[in-house]
């Protein structure tokens, strides 16, 4: 094949360029980003009598939404003859910017707090080459560190404060509505710096405006009890969750992820830890390894479901924001049972295995 040539998917700045603010002069840059899949949770809609989708966004590059984002934000920095791009993380951020600068040529700097990044995603920003800075802090002074030193350093910030990252994750919700045909009735998804939410009722309010739906969905967003700033009206200084990504205290996109709630009749709310655990569960049943923030939506879903807010055949679709293998540790420490230890030889197998037929 010649040298250039993208078969397959070509990703979001191509597919979407109508969507997206594009020019002549915008590298096409991309890692395939997009096209993740809409999987129908047979389990959940049987048990919530209504049709649940996972979008699961931990098929995208980098393991995460981000990538949507990401990719627009790196191209037109580079586009603008900026040679570093800086952010902020509790992960998913680091890893997205890391593999887009690398692949644009361009430098990545990122800021974490020391100590709270699942080692999944620590890993990829270092083996994509980034500089990286641990700060004895939490998300929300390493973003504030970040928005001061970037401009004198002539640094392009890549966080969701930058409008091209809510640009480019907006194309999730046209997705959703180019394979449904349609908008869904609601939408779950889990908030930590609030950004999302908001590029989804982007997404679809775009989509509504084109004509391309005649409907927009519900926006249901859901932070983590002990990090959800925005439910108690007030930032939370020392947020605390086991879900490493929205262990956010003070969201930078706090007022669209109200406005987006408001607008389109959902509402912010938050799920516990141990709802979240027990959503991350059902959610691998469906055959589906997300990572602990993702089952943020879940566990909004079966709260709402419980508190008689989902409709009786209802068509529900709950981000999944990123992939398990981002916090494999979470995985392990929450798992039922561990693995069985026998000896290598068939009849300890066979004794080990005497309950099953």
């Amino acid at each position: 094949m010649a040298q250039g040539v993208r078969p397959g998917w070509p990703g979001i700045l191509e597919v979407y360029r109508d969507f997206l603010p594009i020019t002549e002069r915008t590298p096409r840059l991309t890692l395939h980003e997009g096209n993740t899949p809409l999987v129908y949770a047979d389990k959940l809609s049987e048990r919530l009598e209504c049709h649940v989708y996972l979008k699961f966004e931990g098929a995208n590059p980098t393991g995460s939404f981000k990538d949507r984002g990401m990719v627009v934000a790196v191209a037109k920095a580079k586009e603008a003859g900026k040679r570093v791009v800086i952010c902020a993380s509790t992960g998913n951020t680091s890893a997205s910017a890391a593999a887009y600068a690398a692949r644009a040529g361009l430098e990545a700097v990122i800021l974490i707090p020391h100590g709270y990044v699942a080692l999944g995603k620590l890993a990829q920003a270092v083996q994509y080459g980034a500089r990286i800075v641990a700060i004895r802090g939490n998300f929300d002074q390493a973003l504030a560190i970040v928005r001061e030193v970037a401009d004198p350093l002539g640094m392009e910030v890549v966080n969701s404060i930058n409008p091209y990252r809510l640009m480019g994750q907006q194309t999730a919700a046209f997705e959703i509505c180019d394979t449904l045909g349609r908008a869904p009735d609601a939408l779950y998804i889990p908030v930590g710096n609030a950004g999302n939410i908001s590029a989804y009722w982007m997404g679809f309010t775009r989509y509504y405006d084109e004509k391309r739906i005649d409907a927009r969905p519900k926006m249901f967003g859901f932070e983590a009890e002990g990090a959800a700033a925005i439910v108690r009206g007030e930032p939370i200084e020392h947020p605390e969750t086991f879900a490493t990504a929205i262990r956010i205290g003070n969201p930078a996109s706090w007022d669209k992820a109200v406005r987006a709630a408001q607008e389109s009749g959902g509402a912010i709310d938050c799920v516990a830890d141990e709802a979240i655990a027990e959503a991350y569960r059902l959610i691998a049943q469906e055959g589906v390894f997300a990572e602990p923030a993702s089952a943020a939506s879940v566990a909004g879903l079966l709260k709402r479901h419980r508190e008689g807010g989902v409709a009786r055949g209802e068509t529900v679709v709950c981000v999944l924001t990123g992939n398990g293998l981002k916090d494999p540790d979470s995985a392990m420490r929450l798992a039922s049972e561990e693995a069985l230890v026998v000896d290598g030889n068939p009849d300890a197998v066979r004794r080990a295995l005497g309950g099953l037929s």
